[in-house]
């Protein structure tokens, strides 16, 4: 097993119970392990397409700064019309509908993806895109 993935396992058992709300209530080294889980779940998940640097093109749209922003609105990505007219506000509540099924959120979307239901996993993902949305 590599190294990436043994960290996330430990971090996966560590932090078993705490996603979620329970962040609110977490210690600073807590947060920084959701932080670092959500890195490792983005290099292995979200990676392949996007970037988590504005300076860094990528085959989709970066993801820095992604909560608050409108959907579809990065200048110089071929995003469908339907995305671009929905309305959509990125925050935690569309991000995870968007994690765990983008095809029903948005019907005819040019995303392809590999739906991601676990909780852990999205709570972990979500822990870093706030981050690197600050």
């Amino acid at each position: 097993m590599n190294k990436p993935i043994q960290l996330l396992s430990l971090i996966l058992i560590l932090m078993g119970g705490f996603a979620g709300s329970a962040q609110a209530e977490m210690s600073k080294v807590g947060e920084q392990a959701i932080i670092k889980a959500g890195e490792i779940m983005f290099q292995y998940r979200c990676r392949s397409c996007h970037s988590d640097d504005m300076s860094h093109p990528s085959y989709g749209p970066p993801l820095k700064n992604v909560f608050g922003r409108k959907a579809g609105s990065v200048p110089g990505f071929n995003y469908s019309q339907d995305l671009i007219g929905s309305g959509i506000i990125w925050n935690e509540k569309e991000l995870r509908a968007w994690i765990a099924d983008n095809k029903s959120v948005m019907p005819g979307t040019r995303m392809r993806h590999v739906g991601i239901m676990d909780k852990a996993e999205q709570d972990f993902l979500l822990g870093y895109l706030k981050h690197i949305s600050k």
